[in-house]
């Protein structure tokens, strides 16, 4: 399940985002690795407790809450606390790999990899190459996006970021902890939803729009885990 989410962050957010990344200072990206993905990463990061990500990691957090599309692709439980990456230069790319299951917060909570998400913060006609590539089971999918932009898919597949050969790509990435663990039942919930959404914007609330409501809310009751 590969979702899109337009403007995620908005031409006000994204230039609050330029401007501090415009002074950020970048670190070897490895060190969040694990020991297979360390061997095919090579990109940079922001320290992910320094100023700069936390002011940056207000800005996505607040975007996400605001955004019902997200919440409908995801049902989130936990996020963990965005990060931010760039590629370019000599540090311009990130082989297969798998993303961790587990991640511990700042004060060591668990939260498990059930959905990963980009969020593209560079203009892509800034870049050659970057494209997250990920694996499907009809065939690859190349995701590259205008900035503001975010990608949700599932964070089992295993999934690369092609070279970047001119300019710079720069994203945020991170992981969500879903209420509904299964990717085949988000799925589903997603679908409804989406249906719901336009059965109402066409005709109005109704009988049918009512019992179908209750068929979503029931299923997500029965699958939920809060």
């Amino acid at each position: 399940m590969l979702i899109r989410i337009p403007a995620l962050l908005d031409a006000e957010r994204l230039a609050q985002a330029r401007a501090v990344l415009a002074t950020a200072t970048w670190e070897d990206g490895s060190g969040s690795a694990g020991p297979q993905a360390r061997t095919v990463k090579n990109n940079q990061q922001l320290a992910p407790r320094g100023p700069a990500a936390r002011e940056l990691q207000a800005i996505v957090l607040d975007a996400l809450q605001r955004n019902p599309l997200f919440f409908s692709a995801a049902l989130p439980k936990k996020i963990f606390p965005p990060m931010f990456n760039r590629y370019g230069g000599d540090a311009n790319h990130y082989g297969d790999h798998v993303d961790g299951a587990v991640r511990y917060g700042d004060h060591g909570e668990r939260i498990r990899g059930d959905i990963s998400c980009t969020v593209f913060l560079a203009d892509p006609a800034g870049y050659d190459g970057g494209e997250l590539v990920i694996a499907d089971t009809l065939g690859d999918r190349r995701v590259k996006w205008p900035a503001g932009d975010a990608v949700l898919y599932p964070a089992t597949t295993v999934h690369r970021v092609e070279p970047v050969t001119r300019g710079v790509r720069v994203a945020s990435f991170f992981w969500i902890e879903s209420m509904v663990r299964s990717t085949e039942q988000r799925r589903l919930l997603f679908d409804t939803d989406l249906a719901l959404m336009r059965l109402r914007e066409r005709h109005g609330e109704s009988d049918e729009t009512v019992t179908l409501t209750g068929t979503y809310h029931n299923l997500l009751r029965l699958w939920a885990d809060t």
